[in-house]
């Protein structure tokens, strides 16, 4: 084996000799070339999170707590993913957070037992997880622009706007608290691997002073071209084959970005990206009709205007406005092919989507406290096209309006701080037009939260708790859409309620900092999907699914060594009478998953990252069979030699990484398996 993997990373240097000589020049550089720490400016975070300082190796992952709620926050110029990463390659990075492929192809995550409906993802505010399927494949949203990445999980504030059950995901382009930052000029990235697949990204900002202000103008794009992923040693591949049927992808991303900050406090944005993309869907193997499928043209554009005033004196204190504008097309096409040589189409999908949002946010000093509101109006279009027939139309609307306030309640010489924070939201949603089928009426429900932080230990201790309900309403897709022939359509689904209990504690003990958090869920009326025993699958309401769980996120520093880790342990039950019995266990949610990493600062310039992860076993509802089935535990495990080298004050990096360096079945849903092990080039200057 030992042999075959240098036989590999040879192949690799060789397939972009460029890259060789820059490695080598890099590594005869001085040794005054160290690689600095890696911050994260504490005036970005949102203004009710306690800041835990960061990591101070590049493996970092700064810890935060937001109005009691546990989440994860990162600077994305500090996360070493492919050049012109997506969305779902940055979550497959980050702690907490599982990331899965399903059978359409599609990325998407599962925070705590919650699965992809029931996060909500906004970029600078715009939710991006509203429309005809109420989510979004994070495989092809682009975060060449983002700056930041936040991850709350469970306890989801009220203001997020509508569905945002299970937690949020949230992506900072152009908005953000504070004065801007010196701007990098110019960012480059790119990367090849041994089996051919190659990526670039370009970025490019400048920073415009006026009389009254700051003008930030940042654009840029990326590209990536994938010819397939190869399949891990132990998988069989029908014909015998070494890679990943149909697992192709060719993506292209823009964006263009401006962000004015006035002295006087008030500041515009705009945030504007988009992608083009055309990509395979890797049949299932553990099926005897899987789905045939490739996606010949996708495309989304998102664009968001957003405004503030800063904080202004009122008669009653100090308040600021903001307002946004969300603007999301995007279309998709969807081919069906005949056998596995995708030779001959017959039939397919086609559909376009068109999301417009308004939010309303205004927060004002409430004596020593704060008190925020929000409102959320969107509206989502959906025409689907099957097999060049007429054309069907749906459109779901919601309306979210939520307030919160925080006060704190101890404040003391000693630095013991504690604060409280309640919210109550009122969400609606209806869907006038519904294709062939008939029109529901609206639908309202309420939500509440209450969270708390104290603040002991001069800082080192902090403990954070709270209770929440939240509603999420069924998308148009689950109501309506029949996937070509896959789902029995059920347009009576209700919605789901969540309820939430969590307590953690984040602590500093000299070098070592560590986050623990503590959950109960209890998801209500939940929707699954149910196999009919004939090859079709159809979703329904079940009485409740319960989750009880422990997180742990530490960070050991030791001179030029850092130790990460983490771990999520929980007991997922589905319950209900009515279910078969053997379809009663929820759907990929393995009772452990967690790993750690190491980095190092060999000197010179250079260092190396190490990481281990392990996913315990999990269960998916097998179509053919009417039953659930048993995926077994997998482990695997990634490797990153890098050099970095700061001249005349700009900083480049050169990484050879090997992901999945045992080349393990590690499957993302049954019969999905990531790809085996890839040997990757990747240079990068910003």
């Amino acid at each position: 084996m030992i042999a075959g993997v240098l036989e590999r990373a040879a192949r690799s240097l060789l397939r972009l000799p460029a890259l060789f000589f820059w490695v080598g020049w890099v590594a005869a550089a001085p040794a005054a070339a160290q690689e600095p720490q890696d911050t994260t400016a504490r005036d970005t975070l949102p203004l009710d999170t306690v800041y835990v300082e960061e990591i101070k190796v590049t493996v970092a992952r700064p810890v935060t707590t937001a109005g009691g709620a546990a989440a994860v926050a990162v600077a994305l110029d500090s996360v070493r993913s492919g050049p012109s990463p997506t969305l779902a390659e940055v979550l497959r990075d980050l702690p907490l957070i599982q990331v899965r492929e399903n059978s359409r192809g599609e990325v998407q995550p599962s925070v705590r037992g919650m699965e992809s409906r029931r996060v909500a993802v906004l970029v600078d505010g715009v939710p991006i997880t509203l429309g005809w399927d109420a989510r979004t494949d994070l495989s092809v949203v682009p975060l060449t622009a983002a700056r930041r990445l936040t991850l709350v999980r469970g306890l989801s504030s009220v203001l997020y706007g509508p569905n945002a059950l299970g937690g949020a995901v949230l992506v900072e382009i152009g908005e953000g608290e504070g004065r801007i930052l010196g701007p990098t000029p110019l960012q480059m990235s790119a990367g090849v691997d041994d089996e051919g697949n190659n990526a670039v990204a370009l970025g490019l900002s400048t920073l415009v002073e006026t009389n009254s202000g700051e003008l930030l103008l940042r654009g840029g794009g990326g590209y990536r071209k994938r010819s397939h992923w190869p399949a891990p040693s132990g998988v069989s591949i029908p014909g015998g084959a070494s890679t990943i049927l149909n697992s192709d992808l060719e993506h292209g991303n823009g964006y263009v970005s401006a962000r004015y900050q006035t002295d006087g406090g008030a500041w515009y944005a705009l945030s504007s990206f988009g992608f083009v993309a055309e990509k395979g869907v890797p049949p299932e193997l553990h099926v005897a009709e899987p789905r045939l499928w490739r996606y010949p043209n996708t495309w989304r554009w998102v664009t968001a205007l957003s405004a503030g005033t800063g904080w202004k004196e009122t008669p009653w204190g100090e308040g600021d406005l903001e307002a946004s504008i969300g603007i999301d097309f995007g279309e998709t096409e969807i081919d069906t092919y005949e056998t596995l040589a995708y030779d001959s189409i017959t039939g397919g999908e086609r559909g376009d989507d068109r999301t417009l949002s308004l939010r309303l946010l205004a927060d004002h000093s409430l004596g020593a406290g704060i008190l925020r509101s929000a409102l959320t109006l969107a509206e989502s279009r959906h025409i689907e096209i099957i097999d060049d027939g007429d054309p069907n139309r749906y459109r779901q609307r919601f309306l979210s309006f939520g307030l919160e306030a925080e006060q704190p309640i101890m404040s003391d010489a000693d630095g013991r701080r504690a604060r409280l924070s309640v919210g109550f939201s009122v969400d609606g949603s209806d869907t006038p037009e519904t294709g062939p089928a008939e029109p529901r009426d609206a639908i309202w429900a309420w939500g509440a939260r209450a969270g708390g932080t104290l603040v002991l230990a001069r800082g080192d201790l902090l403990l954070n708790g709270g209770v929440s309900r939240r509603v999420r309403f069924p998308a148009l897709r689950e109501l309506y859409s029949g996937a070509l022939g896959r789902f029995v359509v059920n347009p009576t689904l209700d919605p789901e309620v969540l309820a939430v209990a969590e307590l953690g504690a984040t602590f500093r003990f000299g070098a070592l900092e560590a986050q623990t958090v503590t959950f109960y869920q209890r998801l209500s009326d939940a929707i699954v999907r149910v196999s009919l025993g004939d090859g079709r699958l159809q979703r329904q309401n079940r009485d409740r699914i319960t989750s009880a769980g422990l997180e742990v996120l530490l960070d050991l520093t030791v001179g030029r060594a850092s130790i990460t880790g983490n771990t999520t342990i929980q007991n997922v039950d589905l319950t209900d009478p009515t279910a078969p019995q053997e379809q009663r266990r929820p759907e990929y949610q393995p009772w452990f998953i967690g790993g750690v990493g190491t980095s190092l600062r060999l000197g010179n310039g250079f260092w190396t990252a190490v990481n281990l992860e392990h996913m315990a076993p999990q269960f998916c509802v097998h179509p053919d069979l009417g039953r659930e089935v048993r995926l077994a535990a997998s482990t695997w495990l990634d490797l990153q030699l890098g050099k970095t080298l700061i001249v005349g004050g700009r900083r480049s990096e050169a990484t050879l990484a090997v992901n999945n360096v045992t080349d393990s079945s590690v499957f993302d849903q049954c019969g999905l398996p990531q790809p085996g092990r890839v040997f990757r080039l990747q240079l990068r200057l910003f």
